[in-house]
């Protein structure tokens, strides 16, 4: 009776932080019982906790007891499978090591203790409430071809790919896809003499009349039991049926000028295209993998990838290639709201 009564007294303060390996983005909601009051973002040039940011997340925070920080995983020993019996999950991965939820019934999210232990170190200033799977974020955002196709869904973050195969809800593979510590040897780079070729290919093959407008690790087990328990997320409600096509016209109107394009650019989206490729091979030979054909796929972009990634895959792997425009930060919130609620 207290506890309500409080928190018709104070707003509720919801921080929400995606970090990459360039920039930290803070993402703050301030809310009532009526609904959002306001909402704030800021970007950082850190993965850490600068005074900056400790500063920008505190001014929001200091006024009332009700916040809550959520934290958008991005460590590279994590992952999913398609199970959630104890008995199975070994066959695909050694846990011991990590700690690991079950999703609705369905597969198993999971992320190294250590990991875990590193993230609460780095925030333990300001703290950290929830640490969420970008497996689990992917899987609400896309809830509506999840639970209804057979394709594979990619969510991609700043330095990083979390990928999956599923079909009709059903998890059949996952890989978390670090571009730092993945892509290792320049025999996946291309030169300049490469790009110049690739853009001349482009600008031959594209008629732009035609675009559409812890203190210690003993303690992490106790503590992760505290971090987002995602079991009782209520279904999001589906996308319009008619959203392929409205997808395909976006990504024409978002396409950039090749011309302009620089080496940096063509060169992530060559890495991620090198990894999806790798991956998909994986998911075909392993045994441990129940493989199927796939044909479609999915993005979920929180980067602002150009049509060259979509054009790889495209081309090169015979793919429908599917483009939403995710914002991390707001989605990460969206969470985690589901989750207090």
């Amino acid at each position: 009776m207290f506890t309500k009564l409080y928190e018709r007294l104070y707003v509720k303060v919801l921080v929400s932080i995606i970090t990459g390996y360039k920039k930290t983005t803070v993402y703050i909601e301030i809310l009532n019982k009526s609904g959002i009051l306001n909402s704030y973002e800021e970007e950082f040039d850190t993965k850490y906790v600068s005074i900056e940011m400790y500063e920008y997340i505190m001014s929001y925070t200091k006024e009332t007891p009700y916040f809550y920080i959520s934290i958008l995983d991005s460590s590279p020993s994590q992952g999913a499978i398609g199970t959630c019996s104890k008995h199975k999950v070994g066959y695909f991965e050694d846990l011991s090591a990590s700690e690991y939820k079950c999703y609705k019934d369905r597969w198993t999210y999971y992320t190294a203790k250590t990991d875990v232990y590193a993230i609460e170190k780095v925030y333990e200033k300001i703290g950290v409430d929830f640490i969420f799977s970008p497996f689990v974020l992917l899987a609400n955002f896309f809830k509506d071809k999840i639970d209804t196709h057979l394709a594979m869904f990619i969510l991609i973050q700043e330095g990083s790919l979390a990928l999956s195969v599923f079909n009709k809800s059903e998890l059949l593979y996952a890989n978390y896809l670090d571009m730092e510590i993945e892509i290792a040897s320049d025999e996946l780079l291309i030169d300049d003499n490469d790009i110049a070729q690739i853009e001349k290919e482009m600008q031959e093959s594209i008629d732009l009349d035609d675009i559409a407008s812890l203190d210690d690790l003993d303690e992490i087990d106790d503590n992760f039991g505290d971090i987002a328990d995602l079991d009782s997320i209520d279904e999001l409600d589906d996308f319009d049926e008619a959203k392929d096509i409205e997808e395909e016209l976006a990504e024409n109107e978002d396409m950039q000028d090749y011309s302009t394009r620089n080496t940096e650019s063509i060169n992530e989206d060559y890495k991620r295209f090198s990894l999806i490729q790798s991956a998909v091979n994986i998911f075909y030979k392993d045994e441990k993998f129940e493989s199927e054909f796939i044909e479609n796929v999915y993005i979920g972009d929180g980067v602002g990838v150009s049509g060259d990634l979509k054009k790889y895959l495209e081309e090169e792997m015979f793919l429908n290639v599917y483009v939403r425009h995710v914002d991390l930060a707001s989605e990460l919130c969206a969470i985690t709201k589901m989750d207090l609620a």
